[in-house]
């Protein structure tokens, strides 16, 4: 089982910047990917950034440019760096840790912290 603790979420104007914090209960070296997801009222959850293998990253094309993935591994942490927020980036942003043992994936959520940015 993978415990996540996330904070960092707020309210902010348009232009303005936000950093989130998902902090894991097991070794960042033990799992095979890290990283955002978000989920805006009546929308379906989505990848926002991730780290995948090693230090492969991915982004959505939708904030590429002004967010930034990073992590830091002695504290099994991984932040997300949001500039230049914009009002369609409010949602529940929620970190995920996934596993994968025996050829099987387990997914692991964050509780989800809100970001609002206002027009």
């Amino acid at each position: 089982q993978v415990q996540l603790v996330e904070s960092g979420g707020g309210l902010v104007q348009a232009g303005g910047s936000l950093r989130l914090s998902c902090a894991a209960s097991v070794s960042i070296f033990s799992i095979n990917a890290m990283g955002w997801y978000r989920q805006a009222p009546g929308k379906q959850r989505e990848l926002v950034a991730v780290f995948t293998s090693g230090d492969s990253t991915n982004y959505a094309d939708s904030v590429k440019g002004r967010f930034t993935i990073s992590r830091d591994n002695a504290k099994n942490t991984v932040y997300l760096q949001m500039n230049n927020l914009k009002p369609e980036d409010t949602a529940v942003y929620y970190c995920n840790v996934r596993r994968v043992m025996l050829s099987k994936e387990y997914d692991y959520w964050g509780q989800g912290t809100q970001v609002t940015v206002s027009s």
